[in-house]
């Protein structure tokens, strides 16, 4: 698929504040499977690039005038679903991923997002087996298995759901049902990560913001697991950062006085073309 992209999205403060300092995860890079084109970032402070630990293009965006809003938009296209050996612009580069600096027991450390109990052990046990080779099938099975658990609550209110919630309660949003994924694989010693980016909705035609895992196999490197939607990642996903756990990969993160009320809004326009 190719998307061109346009989203806003705007916090409103109840009474004026006299800082803002956020970070904002919303550049998407070339790499594992997509090409991206004509990204821009605009905020409505000054704002700073940098690479995160992950290979994730970040911006700080530090606002120390009083203000009692933020907007923040993104435009660009993005073109997905491509072969690793598609050539970009670049002659000489290739799509293959940029998130192979760290060393894969990182992706082995639990967070507290992801950390494993007896209930998250026993029920990996029905899909994973120690001391044996993990396959991709295996991993398809407990993406199957963590799928038909758990019940996808859009209405869950809490954003940063752990793994053993996520059990415990058999519901949750699609970052807890990725954190329980990969808290499975993480037991069984099997490197796992969260994907955070967008997710084409075909009823509503719009991109949402959506949470997935990717897995690593000895025979076949990083595979992407969208456990909420029980399919593997496609064509219809935009990947944006990836970490540990949501901390690590969600798109805005921001420090602000306690004391003051927020709205936010999220308005986005998308046009989806057909690969040939």
């Amino acid at each position: 698929m190719k998307f061109n992209i346009e989203h806003q999205t705007r916090f409103a403060f109840n009474k004026p504040v006299g800082y803002t300092i956020q970070q904002l995860r919303l550049t998407p890079e070339s790499g594992f499977g997509q090409r991206v084109s004509n990204w821009q970032l605009k905020v409505s402070g000054l704002s700073s690039p940098q690479i995160d630990t992950f290979g994730n293009t970040t911006h700080t965006l530090v606002m120390d005038v009083p203000h009692q809003e933020i907007i923040i938009s993104v435009t660009g296209e993005v073109e997905t679903d491509l072969d690793s050996t598609t050539t970009t612009n670049d002659a000489n580069e290739t799509l293959t991923t940029k998130y192979e600096n760290l060393a894969l027991p990182i992706y082995l450390r639990n967070t507290k997002l992801t950390e494993a109990n007896d209930q998250v052990i026993q029920f990996s046990d029905q899909f994973l087996t120690k001391g044996e080779p993990h396959t991709l099938t295996m991993l398809t099975a407990l993406m199957h298995g963590v799928s038909q658990k758990i019940v996808c609550d859009k209405d869950t209110t809490e954003y940063q759901q752990s793994a053993i919630t996520t059990l415990a309660q058999g519901k949750g949003l699609s970052q807890g049902m990725a954190h329980l994924f990969i808290s499975c694989c993480r037991a069984f010693k099997i490197p796992a990560r969260l994907v955070h980016g967008y997710c084409y909705n075909h009823e509503s035609k719009q991109l949402d913001y959506h949470s997935w895992a990717d897995a690593w196999l000895i025979k076949d490197g990083w595979q992407s697991f969208d456990v909420a939607n029980n399919a593997r990642s496609n064509g219809i996903h935009v990947r944006l950062a990836t970490g540990l756990d949501y901390r690590d990969a969600c798109p805005i993160s921001r420090v602000m006085p306690d004391v003051v009320h927020e709205k936010m809004s999220i308005n986005s326009k998308v046009h989806a073309i057909a690969q040939q």
